[in-house]
Protein backbone atom coordinates (compact mmCIF):
# COMPACT_ATOMS: atom_id res chain seq x y z
CA UNK A 1 0.00 0.00 0.00
CA UNK A 2 1.37 3.44 -1.34
CA UNK A 3 1.70 5.81 1.57
CA UNK A 4 -0.51 9.18 0.61
CA UNK A 5 1.16 12.62 0.38
CA UNK A 6 -0.32 15.32 3.13
CA UNK A 7 0.19 18.07 0.29
CA UNK A 8 -3.58 17.88 -0.44
CA UNK A 9 -4.42 18.25 3.13
CA UNK A 10 -2.11 21.43 4.03
CA UNK A 11 -2.87 24.79 3.57
CA UNK A 12 -0.82 27.58 2.93
CA UNK A 13 -0.36 29.63 6.23
CA UNK A 14 -2.35 32.87 6.15
CA UNK A 15 0.54 34.58 8.05
CA UNK A 16 3.58 33.36 7.37
CA UNK A 17 5.23 35.23 9.97
CA UNK A 18 3.77 32.68 12.69
CA UNK A 19 5.21 29.80 14.23
CA UNK A 20 2.64 27.09 13.68
CA UNK A 21 2.11 23.80 12.68
CA UNK A 22 0.61 23.19 9.25
CA UNK A 23 0.33 19.35 9.06
CA UNK A 24 -0.63 16.70 11.89
CA UNK A 25 -0.95 13.08 11.32
CA UNK A 26 -0.25 11.65 14.58
CA UNK A 27 -3.92 13.14 15.30
CA UNK A 28 -5.20 9.99 13.16
CA UNK A 29 -7.41 11.88 10.96
CA UNK A 30 -5.35 10.68 7.70
CA UNK A 31 -5.18 7.40 7.17
CA UNK A 32 -1.70 6.39 6.23
CA UNK A 33 -0.08 9.44 7.67
CA UNK A 34 -0.06 9.13 11.35
CA UNK A 35 3.62 9.16 11.42
CA UNK A 36 3.68 12.55 9.61
CA UNK A 37 3.93 16.30 10.97
CA UNK A 38 4.94 19.78 9.47
CA UNK A 39 5.67 22.70 11.35
CA UNK A 40 6.66 26.19 9.57
CA UNK A 41 8.48 28.25 11.36
CA UNK A 42 10.11 31.03 9.51
CA UNK A 43 12.04 30.81 7.53
CA UNK A 44 12.00 26.60 8.40
CA UNK A 45 9.69 23.66 7.35
CA UNK A 46 10.37 20.89 9.86
CA UNK A 47 9.08 17.90 8.59
CA UNK A 48 9.15 15.19 12.03
CA UNK A 49 8.89 11.41 10.92
CA UNK A 50 7.81 8.63 13.21
CA UNK A 51 8.33 6.10 10.66
CA UNK A 52 10.94 5.55 8.10
CA UNK A 53 9.80 6.78 4.69
CA UNK A 54 10.17 5.68 1.10
CA UNK A 55 12.76 7.52 -0.53
CA UNK A 56 10.55 8.66 -3.13
CA UNK A 57 8.37 9.70 -1.30
CA UNK A 58 10.09 11.69 0.64
CA UNK A 59 11.42 13.21 -2.57
CA UNK A 60 7.92 14.07 -3.85
CA UNK A 61 7.16 15.81 -0.21
CA UNK A 62 10.46 17.75 -0.54
CA UNK A 63 9.38 19.10 -4.10
CA UNK A 64 5.38 19.77 -2.71
CA UNK A 65 6.42 21.71 0.05
CA UNK A 66 8.93 24.09 -1.81
CA UNK A 67 6.05 24.33 -4.49
CA UNK A 68 3.38 25.56 -1.60
CA UNK A 69 6.12 27.77 0.40
CA UNK A 70 8.60 29.01 -2.12
CA UNK A 71 9.64 31.30 0.96
CA UNK A 72 10.92 28.33 2.46
CA UNK A 73 15.08 28.71 2.77
CA UNK A 74 15.53 25.66 4.84
CA UNK A 75 13.93 22.30 4.50
CA UNK A 76 14.76 20.04 7.17
CA UNK A 77 13.28 16.55 8.86
CA UNK A 78 13.89 14.98 12.21
CA UNK A 79 13.88 11.26 12.49
CA UNK A 80 11.80 9.98 15.43
CA UNK A 81 11.96 7.04 13.81
CA UNK A 82 15.64 6.69 14.39
CA UNK A 83 17.56 6.25 17.65
CA UNK A 84 18.72 9.81 18.79
CA UNK A 85 16.30 12.09 16.59
CA UNK A 86 18.45 12.58 14.00
CA UNK A 87 17.71 15.86 11.65
CA UNK A 88 18.70 16.31 7.88
CA UNK A 89 18.41 18.97 5.53
CA UNK A 90 16.90 18.33 2.34
CA UNK A 91 16.96 21.53 1.08
CA UNK A 92 18.35 25.36 1.49
CA UNK A 93 20.66 26.32 4.40
CA UNK A 94 21.30 24.38 7.63
CA UNK A 95 20.46 26.11 10.36
CA UNK A 96 20.39 24.99 13.40
CA UNK A 97 19.00 28.48 15.23
CA UNK A 98 16.37 30.66 14.10
CA UNK A 99 13.39 32.58 15.85
CA UNK A 100 10.04 31.95 16.51
CA UNK A 101 7.15 34.04 16.77
CA UNK A 102 4.25 33.86 18.42
CA UNK A 103 1.82 36.13 19.15
CA UNK A 104 4.29 38.83 18.57
CA UNK A 105 6.88 37.10 21.40
CA UNK A 106 10.33 35.68 20.36
CA UNK A 107 11.24 32.38 21.15
CA UNK A 108 14.54 30.77 20.55
CA UNK A 109 14.37 27.97 18.34
CA UNK A 110 17.11 24.39 18.27
CA UNK A 111 16.87 22.62 15.18
CA UNK A 112 18.95 19.08 14.89
CA UNK A 113 20.48 19.35 18.41
CA UNK A 114 17.40 17.70 20.28
CA UNK A 115 14.47 15.70 19.89
CA UNK A 116 12.61 19.04 20.92
CA UNK A 117 12.54 22.33 19.57
CA UNK A 118 12.50 24.50 22.42
CA UNK A 119 8.39 25.59 21.75
CA UNK A 120 5.36 23.00 22.06
CA UNK A 121 3.57 24.95 19.65
CA UNK A 122 0.42 22.78 20.59
CA UNK A 123 -0.11 24.72 23.73
CA UNK A 124 -0.23 28.10 22.02
CA UNK A 125 -3.40 28.34 23.87
CA UNK A 126 -2.76 27.93 27.19
CA UNK A 127 0.10 30.80 26.52
CA UNK A 128 -2.24 32.98 25.41
CA UNK A 129 -4.76 32.62 28.23
CA UNK A 130 -2.10 32.93 30.88
CA UNK A 131 -0.85 36.03 29.19
CA UNK A 132 -4.24 37.57 29.39
CA UNK A 133 -4.96 36.65 33.17
CA UNK A 134 -1.38 37.28 34.26
CA UNK A 135 -1.64 40.89 35.58
CA UNK A 136 0.22 41.78 38.79
CA UNK A 137 -0.07 37.82 39.34
CA UNK A 138 2.56 36.23 41.49
CA UNK A 139 3.04 32.59 39.02
CA UNK A 140 4.99 29.36 39.63
CA UNK A 141 5.86 27.87 36.46
CA UNK A 142 6.27 23.90 36.99
CA UNK A 143 8.86 22.07 34.77
CA UNK A 144 8.98 25.33 32.89
CA UNK A 145 11.17 23.38 29.91
CA UNK A 146 12.65 26.65 27.81
CA UNK A 147 9.94 29.10 30.19
CA UNK A 148 7.26 29.83 26.97
CA UNK A 149 4.83 30.27 29.88
CA UNK A 150 7.07 32.74 31.77
CA UNK A 151 7.27 34.27 28.44
CA UNK A 152 3.45 34.84 27.94
CA UNK A 153 2.91 35.90 31.84
CA UNK A 154 5.89 38.46 31.47
CA UNK A 155 4.10 39.79 28.18
CA UNK A 156 1.10 39.88 30.31
CA UNK A 157 2.52 42.10 32.91
CA UNK A 158 3.17 39.31 35.72
CA UNK A 159 4.70 40.24 39.13
CA UNK A 160 6.55 37.86 39.29
CA UNK A 161 7.28 33.97 37.62
CA UNK A 162 8.61 31.74 39.48
CA UNK A 163 9.88 28.51 36.57
CA UNK A 164 11.48 25.17 37.60
CA UNK A 165 12.80 22.47 36.43
CA UNK A 166 15.87 20.14 36.61
CA UNK A 167 17.69 20.46 33.14
CA UNK A 168 19.74 24.03 33.47
CA UNK A 169 20.08 24.22 29.89
CA UNK A 170 16.75 24.62 29.16
CA UNK A 171 16.31 27.47 31.62
CA UNK A 172 19.42 28.87 29.96
CA UNK A 173 17.75 29.21 26.94
CA UNK A 174 14.45 30.80 28.74
CA UNK A 175 16.30 33.62 30.45
CA UNK A 176 17.77 34.59 26.44
CA UNK A 177 13.84 34.00 25.40
CA UNK A 178 13.22 36.72 28.16
CA UNK A 179 16.09 38.66 26.42
CA UNK A 180 14.53 38.20 23.40
CA UNK A 181 11.54 40.16 24.28
CA UNK A 182 13.34 42.88 26.53
CA UNK A 183 11.58 41.33 30.02
CA UNK A 184 12.74 42.81 33.22
CA UNK A 185 14.49 39.41 34.46
CA UNK A 186 14.28 40.97 38.08
CA UNK A 187 10.65 39.83 38.25
CA UNK A 188 12.07 36.56 36.80
CA UNK A 189 13.32 33.53 38.92
CA UNK A 190 15.24 30.57 37.68
CA UNK A 191 15.22 27.19 39.79
CA UNK A 192 17.64 24.21 38.44
CA UNK A 193 15.76 21.96 41.18
CA UNK A 194 14.46 18.18 41.23
CA UNK A 195 10.55 19.43 42.18
CA UNK A 196 9.62 16.42 43.82
CA UNK A 197 12.31 17.13 46.13
CA UNK A 198 12.56 20.47 46.60
CA UNK A 199 8.59 21.33 47.38
CA UNK A 200 10.38 23.44 50.10
CA UNK A 201 12.30 26.33 48.03
CA UNK A 202 9.20 26.13 45.68
CA UNK A 203 6.91 27.10 49.03
CA UNK A 204 9.10 30.28 49.57
CA UNK A 205 8.37 32.84 46.69
CA UNK A 206 4.99 31.84 47.32
CA UNK A 207 2.22 31.78 47.92
CA UNK A 208 1.36 32.08 44.26
CA UNK A 209 -1.96 32.95 42.37
CA UNK A 210 -1.11 30.80 39.13
CA UNK A 211 0.24 27.46 38.67
CA UNK A 212 1.38 26.05 36.12
CA UNK A 213 2.19 22.07 35.86
CA UNK A 214 3.30 20.92 32.56
CA UNK A 215 5.06 17.87 32.67
CA UNK A 216 6.38 15.71 30.70
CA UNK A 217 5.14 11.69 30.54
CA UNK A 218 7.99 10.22 31.42
CA UNK A 219 11.87 10.70 31.92
CA UNK A 220 13.96 7.74 33.65
CA UNK A 221 14.83 8.32 36.77
CA UNK A 222 12.69 11.51 37.26
CA UNK A 223 9.25 11.68 36.37
CA UNK A 224 6.97 8.65 35.71
CA UNK A 225 3.71 11.21 35.29
CA UNK A 226 1.08 8.16 35.80
CA UNK A 227 2.76 7.65 39.24
CA UNK A 228 3.99 10.67 40.09
CA UNK A 229 1.11 13.60 39.11
CA UNK A 230 -0.73 13.18 42.52
CA UNK A 231 2.69 14.14 44.03
CA UNK A 232 2.17 17.88 42.39
CA UNK A 233 -1.61 17.92 42.95
CA UNK A 234 -1.72 17.50 46.47
CA UNK A 235 0.61 20.31 46.58
CA UNK A 236 -1.67 22.85 45.17
CA UNK A 237 -3.22 23.77 49.14
CA UNK A 238 0.47 24.69 50.22
CA UNK A 239 1.36 26.24 46.68
CA UNK A 240 -1.96 28.62 46.05
CA UNK A 241 -3.69 31.26 47.48
CA UNK A 242 -7.49 30.53 48.03
CA UNK A 243 -9.62 31.52 44.51
CA UNK A 244 -5.78 31.01 42.77
CA UNK A 245 -5.49 29.01 39.41
CA UNK A 246 -3.99 26.02 38.43
CA UNK A 247 -3.36 24.60 34.63
CA UNK A 248 -2.64 21.42 35.23
CA UNK A 249 -1.43 19.58 31.57
CA UNK A 250 -1.08 16.28 30.89
CA UNK A 251 0.57 15.16 27.39
CA UNK A 252 0.46 11.36 27.98
CA UNK A 253 -1.54 9.44 24.78
CA UNK A 254 -2.00 6.38 27.29
CA UNK A 255 -3.45 8.75 29.92
CA UNK A 256 -6.83 10.27 29.18
CA UNK A 257 -8.71 13.38 31.02
CA UNK A 258 -10.77 10.77 32.97
CA UNK A 259 -7.00 10.24 34.68
CA UNK A 260 -6.28 14.03 34.82
CA UNK A 261 -9.65 15.00 36.81
CA UNK A 262 -9.84 11.58 38.72
CA UNK A 263 -6.36 13.04 40.53
CA UNK A 264 -7.66 16.01 40.84
CA UNK A 265 -10.82 14.79 42.84
CA UNK A 266 -9.07 12.41 44.96
CA UNK A 267 -5.99 13.96 45.38
CA UNK A 268 -7.15 17.76 45.92
CA UNK A 269 -10.77 17.68 46.02
CA UNK A 270 -11.41 21.71 46.65
CA UNK A 271 -9.93 22.39 43.18
CA UNK A 272 -12.97 23.20 41.16
CA UNK A 273 -12.86 22.58 37.43
CA UNK A 274 -12.91 25.83 35.63
CA UNK A 275 -12.50 24.64 31.89
CA UNK A 276 -10.39 23.28 29.49
CA UNK A 277 -8.08 24.87 27.13
CA UNK A 278 -8.43 23.31 24.00
CA UNK A 279 -5.84 22.79 21.46
CA UNK A 280 -5.86 24.79 17.75
CA UNK A 281 -8.03 22.77 15.43
CA UNK A 282 -4.84 21.56 13.19
CA UNK A 283 -4.03 19.44 15.97
CA UNK A 284 -6.85 17.47 15.15
CA UNK A 285 -7.60 14.34 17.58
CA UNK A 286 -9.42 10.99 16.30
CA UNK A 287 -9.26 9.28 19.43
CA UNK A 288 -10.10 11.06 22.49
CA UNK A 289 -8.02 11.93 24.98
CA UNK A 290 -4.90 10.73 22.86
CA UNK A 291 -3.81 14.65 22.46
CA UNK A 292 -2.48 17.32 24.89
CA UNK A 293 -4.92 17.87 27.76
CA UNK A 294 -4.65 21.18 29.57
CA UNK A 295 -7.54 22.14 32.39
CA UNK A 296 -7.78 25.28 34.39
CA UNK A 297 -9.01 24.54 38.23
CA UNK A 298 -9.64 26.83 40.85
CA UNK A 299 -8.63 26.48 44.40
CA UNK A 300 -11.31 27.08 46.75
CA UNK A 301 -10.21 26.05 49.99
CA UNK A 302 -13.11 24.62 52.09
CA UNK A 303 -15.28 23.86 48.87
CA UNK A 304 -15.89 19.95 49.63
CA UNK A 305 -16.34 20.97 53.45
CA UNK A 306 -20.38 19.41 54.75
Amino acid sequence: MSVPSPIEFIQRPGDLTQAQRIFHGRGHGYPGLEHVCIDWIQPVLLVTLFAEPEAEWLQQLQSDLLALMPECESLQVQYRCRRGAPCEVLFGDELQQVTADENGLKYQISLGRAQNTGLFLDIINGRQWLRENAKDKNILNLFSYTCGFSVAAIAGGAGQVVNVDMAKGALSTGRENHRLNDHDLSRVMFQGLDIFKSWGRIKKPGPYDILISDPPSFQKGSVDIQRDYYKIISRIPQLLKPGGIAMLCLNSPDLDDEFLLGQVAEHCPDCQLVRKIETPPVFLEMQAGKGLKVYLFAYQPGSTAA
